[in-house]
C-alpha cells in the first residue's frame, strides 16, 4: 500500500460540512485521493451579533471559541468519500463533494487542537489510499 503523499493533497476555502458551516470563522478542507476531511469551528450565528460586526467581535472576546456545534465540542473533524467536485457554473471552486455519510470523526475544545487534530487525521487516511467504501453497499 502506497501513502498519498502531501505534495499530492488539494486544499479549498470552504467549510466542507456542517449545515451551519457558513457561520464557521474556522474551517479546513482537504482532499486526498478518495477521501475528504473537513475540519470547521468558532461558530458565529448571526444572532450573537446583533447585526453589527462590533457586537459580534465584543461577544467574541467573551467566547473566543464561538458557540458549541455539537455536544462539548466547538470544532470537529469529519471524514466522507468523495463523489464528485463542485461544477457551478461562474463559480469554478472545484471543491470536493460527498455523500453525507462521514466515516471518520473527532471534536476538539480549541483552534489549535482543531488544527492539530485535522493533520493527524489527514495523515492517517493519506495512509490507506487503497480502503474501500462498503457502508453503502
Amino acid at each position: 500500500m502506497k501513502q498519498i503523499e502531501k505534495a499530492d493533497w488539494k486544499w479549498y476555502g470552504h467549510a466542507g460540512h456542517f449545515i451551519c458551516g457558513r457561520w464557521c470563522r474556522f474551517h479546513l478542507l482537504t482532499e486526498i485521493g478518495p477521501f475528504v476531511v473537513s475540519t470547521v469551528g468558532q461558530y458565529v450565528h448571526p444572532r450573537k451579533s446583533g447585526g453589527s460586526e462590533l457586537e459580534e467581535m465584543k461577544w467574541l472576546r467573551d467566547n473566543p471559541n464561538g458557540e458549541e456545534i455539537g455536544y462539548e465540542r466547538f470544532y470537529e473533524t469529519m471524514v466522507f468519500f468523495v463523489d464528485g467536485h463542485c461544477k457551478s457554473d461562474g463559480c469554478g471552486c472545484g471543491m470536493p463533494t460527498n455523500n453525507g455519510h462521514n466515516i471518520d470523526f473527532a471534536g476538539y475544545s480549541d483552534a489549535k487542537s482543531a488544527r492539530d487534530g485535522h493533520m493527524a487525521i489527514c495523515e492517517k487516511w493519506a495512509a490507506q489510499p487503497d480502503w474501500k467504501e462498503t457502508a453503502d453497499e
